[in-house]
């Protein structure tokens, strides 16, 4: 039985085995081809590789990986070093699957690959904790839902008078904030700010067009502090002042 846990250089040069051990298999620098009882996947950092026991599996890396491996005791080890996270660790070991850790998991991972793994006290225990924090779940790469926009839209509308967090909308999905901040500029083409500003200024711009709110007004009720912040924001999206704005609409009734 291998050390629990070990750092691993991968080339081009294909292993193809299995053995009699659950093991997992963490990307940490590089890119690393799998190929796990027939299913492909390509291990890099913050995702991993779950290869159950006696499953057949193929990896190699055109250009060189590392990677932290845990070459798991058996299931009574597992038993009595996770105590109740050990049903939920077992049930995600069961299965062949590529995973995407959380920022947290993914922090811990390179806080034990830089530790010395080699001392089988900090191998063991830190073995248990990677364990302990993936049993509290992995995002199965290939499965992710979309963003519920809908419901980060209205919550930035209903809360524009506020200051307004990324770690605020990243808790509405259960994600960490960098996890948020990734899915929501793949799927917007925006980072979480550039959309909470725009949607402030948009707001405010429909403010002055369609009421006669103070301008000062307007501007607190979309979040400005001042109202010649508002009037700076305001001018450089839209190329005129809020005067300007306002005084649009009547000017093309008379026309």
């Amino acid at each position: 039985m291998p050390p629990i846990l070990s750092l691993r250089h991968y080339n081009q040069d294909q292993i193809i085995h299995s053995h009699q051990h659950t093991q997992l298999v963490f990307g940490l620098q590089g890119q690393l081809d799998f190929e796990i009882d027939g299913r492909g996947s390509r291990i890099h950092q913050q995702l991993l590789a779950v290869v159950p026991s006696a499953a057949q599996h193929a990896c190699d890396s055109v250009n060189g990986s590392l990677c932290l491996v845990v070459d798991l005791p058996d299931l009574d080890w597992m038993r009595t070093r996770l105590g109740h996270h050990a049903d939920s660790a077992r049930r995600m070991l069961d299965q062949a699957a590529a995973l995407r850790l959380s920022a947290t998991q993914n922090q811990l991972v390179t806080w034990l690959s830089a530790s010395p793994i080699n001392d089988p006290i900090i191998a063991e225990q830190g073995a248990v904790l990677l364990l302990a924090s993936l049993a509290s779940g992995c995002e199965p790469i290939g499965r992710r839902s979309p963003l519920p926009l809908d419901a980060i839209h209205a919550h930035i509308d209903r809360h524009l008078a506020h200051p307004l967090e990324v770690r605020d909308l990243a808790r509405l999905t259960g994600l960490s904030v960098q996890r948020f901040h990734h899915r929501f500029v793949n799927e917007t083409g925006k980072t979480p700010q550039e959309f909470i500003r725009l949607r402030r200024l948009h707001e405010g711009r429909e403010l002055i067009v369609s009421t006669q709110l103070p301008i000062g007004e307007i501007a607190t009720r979309v979040g400005y502090s001042s109202q010649s912040a508002f009037t700076a924001a305001l001018s450089r999206e839209y190329g005129s002042t809020p005067r300007v704005l306002r005084r649009e609409p009547r000017d093309k009734t008379r026309g």
